[in-house]
């Protein structure tokens, strides 16, 4: 528990002594706060008229209203701070979700960029394949793992090789268009 302070302050051009469980300073801010008022009141001509305990009275009810508006005010703010908390939590929520989208996202776009390399990669080597396979049938050759029939000769079968590998090269590409 705080100890207790007493401090001696000037209220109206009067010494009162206050005491507390708050700082000496916060004890002079306060009768200094009530001296504020008391002047304001003064300034005022027909406040100077009025007697003495109905000025008290109305300093009292000045101060009341004050803090009641003070007090408006704080719940006030304290509503639009739960509301701004309420929102960030919101946002924040979103936020996650959304960097959770964001990963699956470029996961999902790594792999499918590793597929299609992989799909490229071997698209190549079929060609590759295929052009070898065509070039070879082409120049004469047999294709690898085929031996040519005995008693023909090279250039004979190699001219009926390059007529069907073509004709095999246009069935397929008219195959593929007509997938796509």
């Amino acid at each position: 528990m705080s100890v207790k302070t007493s401090a001696d302050v000037l209220i109206g051009g009067k010494i009162y002594t206050l005491s507390g469980y708050e700082s000496e300073e916060y004890l002079q801010k306060v009768a200094n706060y009530i001296n504020n008022k008391i002047n304001e009141f003064d300034e005022m001509e027909q406040f100077r008229q009025i007697p003495a305990d109905m000025k008290a009275t109305l300093i009292e009810l000045n101060i009341a209203d004050d803090y009641f508006k003070a007090k408006e005010q704080a719940e006030v703010l304290e509503k639009a701070v739960r509301e701004k908390e309420r929102e960030i939590y919101e946002l924040q929520h979103d936020l996650i979700s959304a960097n959770i989208k964001v990963e699956s996202s470029e996961e999902n776009a790594a792999s499918l960029e590793k597929e299609n390399k992989e799909l490229l990669l071997n698209k190549a080597k079929l060609e590759t394949s295929l052009a070898d396979a065509l070039l070879g049938k082409v120049k004469g050759q047999p294709p690898t793992g085929q031996a040519e029939p005995a008693g023909e000769s090279r250039e004979a079968h190699s001219s009926a090789d390059s007529q069907s590998a073509v004709g095999q090269a246009e069935n397929k590409k008219q195959t593929s268009n007509r997938k796509k």
